[in-house]
């Protein structure tokens, strides 16, 4: 068994394609339009095989103001080794996204940081 893909939603599909495409080398899928529902998605593919589906609706509600909620919290994406967590994490901070944890080995023995993206989802830069 495996987890076949997570899935979030976003006010912006196209800004969200295109950063996973430029700081993860996320690979999209062809965009999924369905007019009378007002939903569209890409799943975005990324070399381990992993897969991460974004989504949109025309009636999408904002997200809670909430930063600890029931739900999803955050996406892990392990980038090999120390220096490359490093590094992606200063080259998304200079691109303006805000860096919710600098670089730090963590109580559970893992090298990480925590950005937030365009909309403010975590993401975890693993080793």
């Amino acid at each position: 068994m495996k987890l076949e893909h997570v899935a979030i939603w976003t006010k912006d599909l196209e800004a969200m394609r295109s950063f996973f495409e430029t700081y993860f080398g996320a690979v999209a899928g062809n965009r999924y339009d369905n007019p009378s529902t007002g939903f569209s998605s890409y799943f975005l593919s990324f070399d381990s095989g992993s897969r991460l589906e974004i989504m949109t609706r025309s009636d999408l509600a904002g997200r809670p103001a909430v930063d600890m909620a029931v739900g999803l919290a955050h996406i892990a994406i392990a980038l090999g080794n120390r220096e490359a967590v490093d590094s992606l994490t200063a080259r998304l901070e200079a691109d303006g996204y805000t860096v919710a944890s600098r670089p730090r080995t963590t109580g559970d023995g893992y090298y990480e940081s925590a950005v937030l993206d365009g909309e403010g989802n975590r993401i975890e830069l693993t080793v």
